[in-house]
């Protein structure tokens, strides 16, 4: 249920958490005299910063000291308050040529968005590639390399490769091999990748003609299916995150350390929600490691090449309104910069 304040109050708290966001300084009354748009004194001030407090929305860091904002206070302010920048049209072209390179990979794009983000934030940013719901398996070559060895290579309907160098017996013949590829291209190519392995199962009887032991090929080629198939990330900023420790408590750079460096952590980290932008605050978040942290996060379409999402993780006392601006800008400049990688990809 959510709380009610008077006009008073909610302006009170959005000049709290506002000040304390640029300043990271306690604030008190007197400051917010000067500041308010409504006459009152420092007096009833206080009384009302009493109210917010007893409430749980601010919170004092020692008994003196002026009021800060409580997480309880940042969600409010988040939920019901905060009003998006206005990115400024200069930030906007440096981030248009930032991402304006020639890219050959998607995952290009994609690592190069997030070093982007963590550079414009001083923030760890985490960008996911668009998951394509649909996507097909478009091609399969291997290449001799001499040595008895040869390198397989699988191409995605994204555009994207995976490949893998792998030992092949000394009686296996070039022409073998090419007939092999024949086969399984023949049968498999134009698939969602989630039907191919069951249909080169299907297709073993057939293989056996060639290959003595399907199976360990097979398994190989499972094994860059399955790199290719799965969701993928990259972060920026790293070591941003650890700006942010209090104390230098070295336990706690370790655990974050370590979060940042697992994608089952990323993925429960930045997962559980549709909605195109997403704060999660403190304790919100799953790993107790990022109690003083805040997660931005926010999905992107790319029409039907999928839906990926951008995240930036950073302080609770992040400015909120300036980074849910900058991240909607950010969202609509990559998805700009990816339709155009696809729409040149396509011709």
């Amino acid at each position: 249920m959510i709380e009610l304040l008077t006009e008073r109050q909610l302006l009170i708290l959005e000049a709290i958490i506002q000040d304390y966001t640029t300043t990271g300084r306690p604030i008190g009354s007197k400051l917010l005299e000067h500041q308010l748009s409504m006459n009152v004194s420092s007096a009833t001030i206080r009384n009302e910063m009493a109210v917010l407090e007893h409430s749980g929305f601010i919170g004092k860091e020692h008994s003196s000291s002026g009021r800060v904002p409580s997480l309880k206070g940042y969600r409010y302010y988040v939920d019901n308050l905060v009003k998006p920048d206005v990115v400024d049209q200069n930030e906007i072209e440096s981030i248009r040529l930032s991402l304006d390179s020639n890219y050959y990979k998607v995952d290009e794009i994609i690592k190069e968005s997030a070093k982007i983000l963590s550079e414009l934030t001083n923030y760890t940013a985490i960008t996911f590639k668009p998951e394509v719901k649909d996507l097909r398996l478009q091609g399969l070559r291997i290449i001799p390399l001499g040595n008895q060895q040869v390198m397989m290579i699988l191409v995605t309907s994204d555009g994207n490769t995976e490949s893998q160098i792998f030992n092949i017996p000394k009686n296996l013949s070039g022409e073998e091999i090419e007939a092999v590829i024949r086969v399984i291209n023949d049968r498999i190519v134009g698939l969602p990748l989630d039907q191919v392995i069951d249909r080169l199962h299907e297709t073993i009887p057939l293989l056996l003609h060639y290959v003595q032991y399907p199976a360990g090929f097979l398994d190989i080629f499972g094994d860059i299916l399955e790199r290719s198939a799965r969701e993928q990330f990259f972060v920026g900023g790293k070591l941003n995150l650890l700006n942010f420790v209090e104390n230098g408590d070295v336990e706690q750079i370790k655990k974050l350390y370590s979060l940042i460096e697992r994608s089952d952590d990323i993925n429960d980290l930045v997962g559980g929600s549709d909605q195109k932008i997403q704060v999660k605050i403190g304790s919100e978040m799953t790993n107790s490691s990022l109690v003083n942290y805040s997660l931005i996060s926010a999905t992107y379409d790319v029409a039907q090449h999928g839906q990926g999402l951008i995240a930036l993780l950073g302080p609770t006392n992040m400015p909120y309104s300036k980074m849910i601006g900058l991240i909607r800008v950010f969202r609509e400049e990559l998805t700009r910069k990816l339709l155009a990688y696809y729409n040149l990809y396509e011709k």
